[in-house]
């Protein structure tokens, strides 16, 4: 009995917080077997939520939460969010939006226990309409029948398989660190008496604007040019390498500006455009119903944009008095976060893996990595054979990438250049351990780095958005801690990357090494790189079968995985 009030607390209080979107009209009922049904009053929460107090009927619950529980759901129940019914509807009529609501509707069911679908629809619709706004409470108040039937037993299944998976990401995350740290104890390198990357370069840089227009594709494409100005002979002269950035999904180029100026200080030409088809701008139209969804057609034009910006400034270079002599085509890189690591990855040779979205990508699928419903997109697309390498590119960095699905192994495997994954631990929308870690196991190129910032998110290394970009106020417990020590670590593991593997630059390898993430990390934020990491190394330490106490460098005999 003890057992059943612990997961009864725990599986009410876990899917207040994390379903936010609708549970009942005036009572949420539940079955536990073999104890019956139990139901919650929708005015119990109400009154908790505005006086913080506990009546009769919540206090069976209340009891079996902590304080710090209680507190969390009830700021959770007066949080107003400050959406528009249109901007609802336009995500909730959306593939992506039907597929999560679809998912969620198996958990909350109607009064006569069929799927919440249209009933979590409309409630979020006309709450967000309401003068008081959407809010937990009056999303209940909207719901579209007397009562809500929690699908409690799908619930604790949920609960349960989305914990043992965190403890899993935990266990990897907590080895990989381990790893590191031992392979930085062997470093003999002082690196306070080494130049500190962090710090900005001696080279002075201008920025210049271009708008492209590829007539071919109806694309427009805003870009900005971060360029340093040729300095002593000591500084380096023109041509200079150039470094392409590829912003994220509903992002713009303002999202890397930090890191384009930084990299222009040290003497690269950067080259940050934005994609129009899915840049925050779009994002902003389709949300006031002035466009459609981003198309599927996105993972194509995305790696096609950047392919036609290298096209335009090599036309450029030769003509512009601004640009004319100083971008060096022979050395080119290419960085990118979340949907842009995906662009870069097929920039650098990974193709997109139709097999295994046919596979993988079906109605019923259900997964706790978020990302494949955007990965799944891209299975309707025509099926061909797609040319989006650019052999240009010789490096490139891919920062929280999605690729699990749309590319997979086959896809990954194909990259023949030098590569750097990064991954933050708390990311949920890009899992690290599913679109960073293991896939950094496929990479061919003994020329691979693994980059994991403990407790960043998929935010983390994204500059804070202005009111003019922002397309969706982001919760302060997904921004993670402040980011400014990622910025640090982006900016001088950038700046080693590239000067190693494109500028052929062998003085700044030690920058790439576990000793140096040790240097520079700063807690909560812990740094840790890896160079090597095995298919088979991965599954093992996954099942379990390579202990705690082991390293990667010097395991433990252990079983072959199943």
């Amino acid at each position: 009995m003890k057992k059943f009030l612990r997961y009864l607390g725990l599986g009410l209080l876990s899917t207040f917080l994390t379903s936010t979107p609708g549970l009942g009209a005036e009572r949420i009922s539940f079955f536990y077997p073999p104890f019956g049904e139990f139901s919650l009053s929708v005015n119990s929460l109400e009154t908790f939520a505005k006086f913080g107090k506990i009546d009769q009927d919540f206090s069976f619950y209340a009891s079996r939460a902590t304080p710090q529980q209680l507190a969390q759901l009830r700021d959770l129940l007066q949080q107003r969010f400050n959406v528009t019914p249109t901007l609802v509807s336009q995500v909730t009529y959306s593939p992506v939006g039907e597929e999560v609501v679809q998912q969620l509707g198996k958990l909350l069911l109607t009064e006569s226990r069929k799927n919440g679908f249209y009933a979590i629809r409309a409630s979020l619709i006309l709450a967000a309409a309401d003068k008081d706004g959407l809010t937990v409470v009056n999303l209940l108040r909207k719901f579209p029948s007397n009562t809500i039937r929690l699908n409690y037993t799908e619930g604790l299944r949920i609960v349960d398989d989305l914990s043992q998976l965190l403890k899993k990401k935990d266990e990897v995350v907590a080895f990989l660190q381990k790893e590191a740290i031992a392979e930085a104890a062997n470093s003999k390198i002082d690196f306070s008496k080494q130049p500190d990357l962090r710090s900005p370069g001696k080279f002075q840089w201008q920025k210049k604007t271009f708008e492209l227009n590829d007539i071919s594709r109806n694309r427009r494409l805003p870009v900005d040019i971060y360029l340093p100005e040729a300095g002593s002979q000591s500084q380096g002269q023109a041509p200079f390498p150039l470094v392409v950035i590829s912003h994220g999904l509903a992002s713009d180029r303002s999202s890397f500006v930090y890191l384009a100026k930084h990299l222009a200080s040290y003497g690269f030409a950067v080259a940050v455009l934005e994609h129009p088809g899915s840049n925050a701008k779009r994002f902003q139209e389709y949300f006031a119903g002035l466009a459609g969804p981003p198309e599927p057609a996105e993972f194509l034009n995305r790696s096609l944009d950047v392919k036609y910006l290298l096209d335009e400034l090599q036309r450029l270079e030769k003509s512009d008095p601004i640009l004319q002599g100083k971008l060096n085509f022979q050395q080119v890189g290419a960085i990118g976060q979340s949907f842009g690591g995906y662009t870069v990855l097929t920039l650098a040779g990974a193709k997109i893996n139709f097999e295994q979205l046919r596979q993988d990508c079906n109605p019923n699928y259900s997964s706790f990595n978020l990302s494949l419903l955007l990965q799944c997109e891209a299975s309707k697309l025509p099926q061909k054979d797609y040319e989006l390498k650019d052999d240009r590119i010789k490096a490139i960095m891919a920062i929280n990438p999605i690729d699990s699905l749309v590319l997979g192994q086959g896809g990954v495997s194909q990259i023949k250049i030098p590569v750097m994954l990064v991954a933050g631990s708390q990311d949920i929308f890009a899992p690290p351990v599913f679109e960073q870690i293991r896939p950094f196991t496929w990479l061919s190129d003994p020329n691979k780095y693994l980059v994991v910032i403990e407790n960043a998110t998929h935010f983390s290394a994204i500059a804070e958005p202005t009111p003019e970009n922002g397309v969706l106020p982001v919760p302060s417990a997904l921004l993670g801690p402040d980011s400014a020590a990622v910025y640090s670590y982006l900016n001088a593991l950038s700046v080693a990357f590239m000067e190693t593997h494109l500028l052929n630059h062998p003085e700044y390898r030690s920058y790439l090494q576990p000793s140096y993430a040790t240097f520079i990390s700063k807690e909560p934020l812990n740094l840790s790189i890896l160079q090597s990491l095995s298919v088979v190394q991965f599954n093992q330490i996954w099942s379990g079968a390579i202990p705690q106490s082991a390293t990667l460098s010097n395991p433990q005999p252990t079983p072959t995985p199943r």
